[in-house]
């Protein structure tokens, strides 16, 4: 029997559910651990044994234990998926996938993601700035998916992964997206793909 990976989280966070969508379409066995964060339970010295930023996600792996999303994503795939398509190894495909890893860790956490933890988690973050800078990332994102169907190459790879779940819930964050019709298409080609698991949704804010 194998082993389940252990997926510690907080079910509306973007940057975990990420790695449980890969571990869904790896067809990995997982279990989650949902962590009581509001009261510090990501500070807690046996958690920070596994993270030990104190942040998650954070994954245990047969014993093998690691944090920050990006990084389980590449793991994932070199272990259970290598050579697949899900991390090509062509050079100027792999620079592709990169390039979008490190938007996910910039621009996207910047603009869409921000702009939800204001609204979600009530941070302290500048919401209004986050809003213009997601809105100037999808207009390059609505350009980009112009004709073609995935972000880095012809097939989904884990830059499409990494992109979508804080896209798919931007609204949330009082983003629209109504006038992104590729990025809407892109993200239902994501939803499409077989043991795609949705994230927690929470309600959005209305708007003036």
């Amino acid at each position: 029997m194998t082993t389940p990976i252990t997926l510690y989280r907080t079910p509306k966070s973007g940057h975990c559910h990420r790695v449980e969508l890969m571990l869904a379409f790896l067809g990995r066995p997982y279990e989650t651990v949902d962590l009581d964060m509001a009261n510090g339970a990501h500070k807690a010295p046996e958690f920070l044994r596994l993270s030990p930023f104190g942040l998650v996600p954070a994954i245990d792996d047969g014993g093998y234990t690691l944090a920050d999303s990006n990084a389980i994503l590449i793991y994932l795939v070199q272990r259970y998926a290598k050579g697949s398509h899900w991390l090509p190894e062509a050079p100027k495909d792999a620079a592709e996938v990169q390039r979008w890893l490190t938007i996910a860790a910039d621009n996207i956490y910047a603009g869409p993601c921000a702009a939800r933890l204001v609204k979600v988690f009530g941070t302290s973050h500048d919401h209004a700035a986050s809003v213009t800078k997601a809105h100037a990332l999808f207009g390059i994102m609505e350009a980009h998916l112009t004709g073609r169907d995935w972000l880095a190459t012809q097939a989904i790879t884990v830059a499409d992964v990494a992109a979508y779940s804080y896209i798919a819930h931007a609204p949330e964050g009082g983003v629209d997206l109504e006038g992104y019709p590729n990025i809407r298409t892109w993200l239902g080609r994501i939803e499409a793909q077989p043991n795609f698991v949705p994230m927690a949704r929470s309600p959005i804010p209305e708007t003036a």
